[in-house]
């Protein structure tokens, strides 16, 4: 795909690595909490924030496989500043008591990293889709201005929402809640 490669305004393309972005930042006395980070990209995101002097806690479901991506970046980077946690972030006493062993270290929270997180579509709509017209979303009129009418535009666009997600959770096969 030509797109990937091509360099946008910064300098950098969807080829850049976080390496690459991130030269010449010194980001020392920062602290990150990222999650999922004993594999993929969050372990290149550890990696690359450990490099740049950011103290890292590697928030992971599986200690052991969060102490040998730890021990790899150390390898990488003597010195690094390396915390292994445990949270399995679909338990929430999981994460109330990595709150609590975070608390126990002193240490700030500058950074906030989710990488280990299902990815999740989120659309919000309100009850103001019925007020459209009987047809449905009628593309023309908002062409010319004087058939405009602000509040139908507004639930024609929550139609619109709803019919996105609809077909969105059709396509992708997935299940929907409201």
């Amino acid at each position: 795909m030509w797109w990937f490669n091509r360099k946008g305004p910064s300098g950098f393309s969807g080829a850049s690595t976080a390496e690459e972005v991130t030269a010449g930042v010194d980001a020392r006395g920062l602290v990150a909490v990222i999650t999922g980070a004993s594999s993929g990209i969050g372990l290149e995101t550890a990696r690359v924030m450990a490099l740049r002097g950011v103290r890292v806690v590697m928030a992971v479901r599986n200690v052991a496989a969060g102490h040998r991506a730890s021990e790899a970046i150390r390898a990488e980077i003597p010195g690094a500043g390396i915390h292994v946690l445990e949270m399995d972030l679909s338990s929430m006493d999981s994460v109330r008591r990595f709150a609590t062993e975070f608390e126990a270290l002193n240490l700030p929270l500058n950074i906030l990293i989710e990488t280990g997180v299902e990815g999740r579509i989120i659309n919000v709509s309100s009850s103001a889709h019925f007020v459209t017209y009987p047809k449905g979303i009628c593309f023309d009129k908002v062409k010319e201005p004087s058939r405009f009418i602000s509040l139908i535009a507004y639930g024609q666009s929550k139609l619109a929402n709803i019919l996105h997600s609809t077909e969105l959770s059709r396509v992708l096969k997935v299940v929907a809640y409201a």
